[in-house]
């Protein structure tokens, strides 16, 4: 796996010998992990630092929103925010401002950085030029216990972020949370394979999806683990703010990893019951 600087990790590495064809019956996914948040700092280092309520949903550093900033200039330069027909993202304040200001509208990118509110940023978030993002609970990160994973309200973040839509989420307030239980490794997997199951169903053929480290490890071992146990690189943890691209079959789960000339126009998609 290549490793570029701190500011931003990509592994989309080319795969010379693949044919397009064995992208028949796929979906293109570009995952993402949220970039820096304040509780990936000195301020969450330790297991009792993760504790406080100081990092209740917790917003994105300094450092994350260089990395936000780095991760949309590559994301235009290979013409992804173009052929990217959704982005789903985690209903949590770090996940929300990536999302917007990887794949939202130039301006939400240049200026807004969720905390304040559309009227105070001018009505910069009025339009939304990039592919529509929509927030969805079950690529949450593991819930329970710490703070930082624990959401705001809806209304909240509708406020904060008004060209995300959040009709999806069922909950005004996180219900998932638990103060007193965490959710484990086993059950945030078997989540991931749900929200799967959900993607299968989409009409969109190339997505991207913000998200967490945890969720994104877990998810991808338990699909490597049952269809591609050759590529347990891809389960690697994701770097904050990194981008990996893969090609899943929706018949079967097997995964093409790295790629290179997998592209929506030799994808089809494909009805998969939950």
């Amino acid at each position: 796996m290549k490793v570029l600087p701190a500011l931003l990790r990509v592994t989309i590495s080319p795969l010379s010998d693949m044919d397009a064809a064995t992208a028949h019956g796929c979906k293109i996914l570009h995952l993402v992990r949220h970039a820096q948040g304040v509780h990936n700092t000195d301020l969450g280092k330790g297991p009792e630092a993760l504790l406080s309520q100081e990092l209740f949903d917790a917003q994105l550093s300094d450092l994350g929103l260089q990395q936000v900033d780095k991760l949309r200039k590559y994301v235009e330069e290979k013409g992804l925010s173009k052929i990217i027909d959704l982005v789903i993202t985690s209903p949590m304040l770090r996940t929300l401002q990536t999302a917007v200001g990887v794949f939202g509208d130039e301006s939400q990118a240049n200026g807004f950085d969720g905390h304040t509110t559309a009227e105070e940023n001018g009505g910069k978030c009025a339009k939304l030029d990039g592919p529509p993002i929509i927030a969805v609970e079950h690529c949450r990160e593991r819930w329970g216990l710490q703070p930082c994973n624990r959401r705001r309200s809806i209304s909240e973040y509708q406020t904060l972020f008004p060209t995300i839509d959040f009709q999806l989420i069922e909950s005004e307030d996180d219900i998932l949370w638990k103060a007193d239980v965490r959710e484990s490794y086993e059950e945030v997997a078997a989540r991931g394979m749900k929200f799967l199951q959900w993607l299968w169903t989409r009409q969109e053929k190339e997505i991207a999806i913000v998200s967490h480290g945890i969720f994104l490890q877990q998810t991808l071992k338990n699909l490597v683990n049952e269809k591609n146990p050759s590529m347990e690189n891809l389960c690697s943890r994701f770097g904050n703010c990194e981008i990996r691209t893969v090609a899943i079959d929706i018949a079967d789960g097997s995964v093409v990893y790295p790629l290179n000339n997998v592209t929506k126009n030799n994808t089809q998609r494909k009805e998969v019951s939950e």
